[in-house]
């Protein structure tokens, strides 16, 4: 079995789907390989949290036979992939959204677009993936399943919101997972994990909300791919993309991610920053991304720092991201009480505090502050505006401190400061956030391992709908600057 096993280590999901549909491995050793290695090391990290195995296994044995019957396939026919435990829903699947206790029993009786999306390209779903209480923060715990621990030091936090589905893609659990980012929860992870995270441009990904439609724009809400390799997440982003008339906001047309992979970036202009000019940035994390950006250079690039002006504070931004995620919450509490389940009322220690504090402060704003808030979200969209009126990227770290150390009461948290800064501990040390008030795309790419053997992100932001060109120069990273021998240094 440990060479089954190794499958899901030493094999990406784009190869693991070719030798499928070439008949040299088939979909039952894959799943039977993720099988061995989820039930060897899960309960280490703390990333599949629930699981439907058996059901994996059926599904196995019927893309087996679909393909000795020499029928057509999908693009990731018979790969083992898992869905993420917070908004994302499966028929029939228990959705805790976060580990709230409360909710530990409630279904769905539909599908989040990635599990659709992904299940019609051929991929197995094994389970759901960890994530704190309605992913309203940039780290991985709850109190109904507890953290998510960091394959490359176990004492240490994932990152959030997605961050088990991080944590089991760099264990190598599984080649591809889902995340979904409403202020950098595919990026976030991602980059305390060691992994890649695609977040594409909005509409790119239809993103389907009911009963609110349009409940993904404020701030700009996505699905996308982790995964360990830039190929894997276009391979993803291939069958994930596409129009939807259930979004209002879906866009037309395909982008070329697999063209993306080798296009070159040569003579491209990107403008690096190591904090946005408002951010406290630990050293050992700019001493990383110093020499990621410096090989782009390598790789053609044109690279220039530049100055970012942003008037607001990090703290007066990372609040306002804050407000719009209370608001809501209030909503979403609202709905689960028609259906009878009373989480302010019945429930209120299912919650961390930082999740009530904001409740209230959602509870409380009023028209005109929501205006004020989105007045705020556009001043940052000007500022990278102007970056990008001159520039083809906006690279920076993805994140302005090291993993922290997970809590023992299912209520980890960011640090309560970054260089003797006070910081807002949901989402103040992430810099994605600026780029869910903009909506551009962006990934996270692993940088390298700081001092201490923690991994390091760097943020590759492109002009709106300019997907390809993120894709093409995270590839270019990826050559110049490869990352897989980084997984060596995990010992689970």
């Amino acid at each position: 079995m440990a060479k089954l096993e190794d499958l899901t280590t030493t094999e990406s999901a784009s190869v693991l789907a070719g030798r499928i549909r070439r008949r040299e491995v088939s979909p039952v050793e894959v799943m039977d390989a993720a099988i061995a290695r989820i039930e060897a090391h899960n309960h280490k990290i703390n990333a599949l949290i629930i699981q439907h195995l058996d059901q994996a296994r059926d599904a196995a044995k019927k893309a087996e036979a679909t393909i000795m019957q020499g029928d057509e396939v999908g693009p990731l026919h018979g790969v083992p992939v898992a869905m993420k435990d917070c908004f994302d829903f499966k028929p029939g699947w228990v959705c805790t959204f976060g580990g709230v206790k409360a909710l530990k029993n409630w279904t769905a009786d539909f599908y989040c677009m990635w599990a659709e999306r992904m299940e019609k390209a051929g991929a197995i779903i094994v389970g759901k993936t960890n994530s704190p209480i309605f992913g309203f923060r940039g780290t991985t715990d709850n109190y109904m399943y507890g953290p998510s621990r960091n394959p490359f030091n176990l004492a240490h936090n994932t990152g959030g919101s997605s961050g088990g589905s991080a944590g089991a893609v760099a264990a190598g659990l599984l080649p591809l997972c889902e995340g979904t980012d409403g202020g950098g929860s595919i990026r976030i992870p991602c980059a305390w994990s060691g992994v890649y995270g695609y977040k594409a441009s909005y509409g790119r990904v239809p993103l389907v909300s009911r009963p609110d439609a349009f409940g993904g724009m404020t701030p700009f809400i996505f699905e996308g791919p982790i995964t360990r390799s830039v190929e894997d997440a276009a391979l993803a982003m291939t069958a994930l993309q596409g129009y939807d008339s259930r979004d209002p906001f879906s866009l037309e047309g395909k982008v070329d991610f697999a063209g993306a992979l080798y296009a070159s970036i040569k003579g491209k202009r990107i403008a690096y920053t190591r904090d946005y000019g408002i951010f406290p940035v630990d050293r050992r994390v700019t001493a990383v991304t110093d020499r990621a950006v410096a090989a782009l250079s390598d790789a053609g690039a044109i690279v220039e720092e530049v100055k970012i002006d942003i008037k607001r504070t990090h703290m007066e931004l990372s609040d306002a991201w804050s407000r719009f995620c209370g608001v809501k919450q209030v909503r979403v509490l609202e709905h689960f009480k028609h259906q009878g389940i009373d989480i302010r009322r019945d429930h209120h220690a299912d919650m961390p505090p930082e999740f009530w504090y904001w409740d209230e402060v959602g509870l409380k704003m009023s028209a005109a502050d929501w205006l004020e808030n989105q007045e705020i979200r556009t001043e940052v969209f000007d500022a990278l505006r102007l970056v990008f009126d001159k520039h083809d990227f906006l690279i920076a770290p993805t994140l302005s401190c090291l993993a922290v150390k997970n809590g023992s009461d299912g209520n980890t948290v960011g640090p309560a400061e970054v260089n003797g800064e006070k910081i807002n501990r949901l989402i103040g040390w992430c810099m994605t956030f600026l780029i869910n008030f903009s909506g551009h795309p962006a990934a996270s790419c692993p940088a390298g391992l700081a001092e201490g053997g923690l991994p390091v992100g760097l943020q590759i932001a492109g002009h709106r709908y300019d997907d390809f060109g993120v894709i093409a120069a995270s590839a270019a990273l990826e050559r110049v600057r490869p990352w897989m021998d980084t997984y060596k240094q995990i010992k689970l």
